[in-house]
């Protein structure tokens, strides 16, 4: 099973495509070929990840230390590299991937992107290249950044060459919620709550935006099929 960027899942579906479950946000290198990653843009998300340059880049930031009993709150702690014994932990690992693809010792790390739209609701975003990564203050304490640019028109399966699919740019959260509760979950054709996807009702080529909910819409796997394949 594969999914197309802006395909709507279940928490289930999406631990069953991916073979594991998914209890942590940065998933290093999951499958050989990828890595993965969980993000949020709703109110109150635990990390402060955004959206750039219309939709085409992401700034994710890394994660907190374990909390532990007797421990400071790790959100008042520096984000760690590396664990106690010496290893990477998954900021550093993915540090790590970025340091080498920009010292040209490595092709850019591979990265499936899901984000969540509500408890138990996810989508997917598409497969990104993870392009830089660094250090900065947030006011209170250092977080790690890390800059991933979405690998247009591309298909979930990394082990396989893109395939062409308009999909070039991110759906920002507030819209993919808003249109999420105006469609009331469901097909806007014929109501089905399964395989949906959030769909451009003007595509890109023909001038559509992904910025207002009224050029996004609800639809079936096989509506949009249907109406993918009456595009000339």
């Amino acid at each position: 099973m594969s999914f197309e960027p802006g395909t709507i899942i279940s928490y289930r579906e999406m631990c069953d495509v991916e073979g594991a479950s998914l209890q942590r946000g940065m998933n290093y290198r999951l499958k050989p070929s990828y890595s993965v990653i969980l993000m949020s843009l709703r109110p109150g998300a635990p990390y402060a990840d955004r959206v750039e340059d219309d939709g085409k880049l992401l700034i994710y930031e890394g994660h907190d230390e374990s909390k532990r009993k007797g421990s400071p709150d790790p959100k008042t702690i520096d984000q760690p590299l590396v664990n106690p014994g010496g290893s990477f932990t998954q900021n550093g690992l993915f540090f790590e991937a970025a340091r080498k693809y920009k010292a040209g010792e490595q092709k850019p790390e591979l990265v499936k992107v899901y984000e969540k739209i509500k408890s138990g609701i996810w989508v997917y975003n598409g497969l990104f290249h993870l392009l830089d990564a660094w250090q900065e203050h947030d006011g209170k304490r250092n977080v790690y950044k890390f800059k991933l640019s979405l690998i247009p028109d591309s298909h979930s399966d990394a082990k396989e060459e893109p395939v062409k699919l308009d999909h070039s740019r991110m759906i920002p959260a507030s819209v993919k919620i808003e249109v999420w509760k105006r469609d009331n979950g469901r097909c806007v054709i014929c109501g089905s709550e399964t395989n949906l996807h959030f769909d451009h009702i003007i595509s890109f080529s023909k001038g559509g935006t992904s910025l207002k909910s009224e050029n996004i819409q609800l639809l079936c796997a096989a509506h949009n099929l249907m109406k993918r394949d009456k595009i000339e």
